[in-house]
């Protein structure tokens, strides 16, 4: 049996993939953080759900509806997840293809605060300019 907050992520994920804004915003404590690394157009802190579905909308717009997630493993604790992913996406004649991790602190059974990590910042980075 899974950790409820392994399934609260893999609801998230879920979610995302199937562009469920809805459960997103469900899954989001209103003043939720999501701390996105980088130097690029989506870097920075995005806080509140509002300004993270912003932050996963123009991700999609970016890439022009090409940004995907797989989800390879995530473990869980009554404070914490840890997401285990591949980002994949195309923009520009770019390709990106990053394994990437989310540590993310829940609270009242919501994503409370989230960071952000690539295995390369400088691919990530490049990808977005």
């Amino acid at each position: 049996m899974a950790h409820p907050n392994e399934d609260l992520v893999r609801r998230g994920f879920d979610a995302f993939s199937k562009g469920d804004v809805d459960t997103l915003r469900e899954l989001f404590e209103q003043d939720a953080v999501w701390h996105a690394p980088g130097r690029g157009p989506l870097s920075g802190d995005h806080r509140g759900v509002d300004e993270i579905l912003g932050f996963f909308a123009r991700t999609v717009e970016l890439t022009a509806g090409t940004f995907r997630v797989e989800l390879h493993d995530v473990l869980a604790n009554d404070e914490h997840a840890v997401a285990l992913y591949v980002a994949r996406g195309e923009r520009e004649g770019r390709t990106l293809e990053d394994k990437s991790v989310l540590v993310i602190h829940v609270r009242n059974g919501r994503f409370a605060e989230t960071w952000q990590y690539f295995e390369d910042q400088y691919a990530g980075d490049e990808f977005l300019a």
